[in-house]
C-alpha cells in the first residue's frame, strides 16, 4: 500500500491522475491526507531537485518509521526521471521561449572610425531561441562592462528562480 501510494503521488507531480482521497477514507481525516499529500509531493521534488543521496533522503525522513522510509526512497530511485522531467516541464512553462543553443566568438576591435588605436575585447554572442515552435535568432555585441552586467543579471535572474522554488517547497511543507 506505501510503495502504490508513493507511486500515484508521483503521477500527480506527473501531470497523470494522482490518488484520491475516497480510497483511502479509513486511514486518514482529510486534514492529514492533505498534509500526507503535501509533504510527499515535496520530499520527491526535493530530492530530485536537489539531487540528493540515499543518505540525505533518508536524513530527511528521519521522523518517519524506517518501513514509510524505505517505501519512499524505493519509489524515488525508480521515478526519479519522471519527477525530473516533470519539474524541468514546470520550470520550461514559466515562459515559453526556451535557448536551444548559442555560440561565442571572442573579438579584438583594433580601431574605428574615431579612434586610431582602440584595442578592446568584445563578446559576439549568438542565441537560438524557440519561442511557440519557431526559431528566433538574437545576437549581440558587448564589451567588458556589459558582459559583466550581463552576467550579473542572469545570475540575479537564477537566484529569484531558486528562491521561488524554495518558498513553494516551503509552502507545501
Amino acid at each position: 500500500m506505501k510503495n502504490n501510494l508513493c507511486h500515484r503521488v508521483v503521477d500527480g507531480l506527473c501531470g497523470q491522475e494522482p490518488p484520491h482521497k475516497g480510497d483511502y477514507n479509513a486511514t486518514w481525516s482529510l486534514g492529514e491526507w492533505l498534509e500526507l499529500l503535501n509533504s510527499l509531493s515535496a520530499v520527491f521534488r526535493w530530492a530530485v531537485g536537489n539531487n540528493s543521496s540515499d543518505e540525505e533522503v533518508l536524513a530527511g525522513l528521519s521522523e518517519v518509521s524506517s518501513s514509510h522510509s524505505e517505501a519512499v526512497l524505493h519509489v524515488l530511485k525508480a521515478r526519479k526521471e519522471d519527477i525530473r522531467h516533470a519539474l524541468l516541464d514546470r520550470t520550461n512553462s514559466i515562459t515559453s521561449a526556451t535557448l536551444q543553443d548559442f555560440d561565442w566568438q571572442l573579438k579584438l576591435a583594433l580601431s574605428s572610425d574615431k579612434i586610431s588605436s582602440l584595442q578592446t575585447p568584445l563578446l559576439s554572442l549568438s542565441l537560438d531561441i524557440r519561442e511557440n515552435g519557431t526559431f528566433k535568432p538574437v545576437t549581440m555585441e558587448t564589451n567588458k562592462e556589459e558582459l559583466s552586467t550581463l552576467i550579473s543579471s542572469l545570475e540575479a535572474a537564477n537566484k529569484v528562480v531558486l528562491q521561488l522554488t524554495n518558498n513553494e517547497n516551503i509552502a507545501q511543507h
